[in-house]
């Protein structure tokens, strides 16, 4: 699947069932899927004790914040394709200049 089908696909459901909100309000949720994601990966983990094993919890957090994310990006009219293009081009040439994809160096 594409990325861009992310944001058709979150566009779909939210006109379906009638679940516009403003960015700001998805911003709160996408920190909050986070935030659970992290409660996920904490648990399998045994707060990081254990590797982490991929999981169907896991896997519907991760959905779930990529459902956010597409919800924002849909509401800036931001193609999530585009931007992980313009992501990904960013850190080859960071890594290229500096050898490293950290902006802090």
């Amino acid at each position: 699947m594409k990325a861009c089908n992310l944001n058709k696909m979150a566009k779909d459901v939210v006109e379906k069932y009638n679940l516009e909100h403003p960015v700001e309000i998805r911003f709160i949720d996408l920190a909050s899927e986070i935030g659970e994601l992290g409660k996920e990966l904490l648990k399998i983990s045994n707060y990081g004790k254990d590797a982490c094993q991929p999981s169907s919890d896991i896997s519907g957090e991760i959905g779930d914040v990529l459902f956010s994310l597409a919800c924002i990006a849909n509401s800036l009219d931001i193609d999530l394709e585009d931007a992980l293009a313009s992501a990904i081009s960013k850190y080859h040439a960071r890594f290229a200049i500096a050898g490293s994809i950290s902006s802090c160096e």
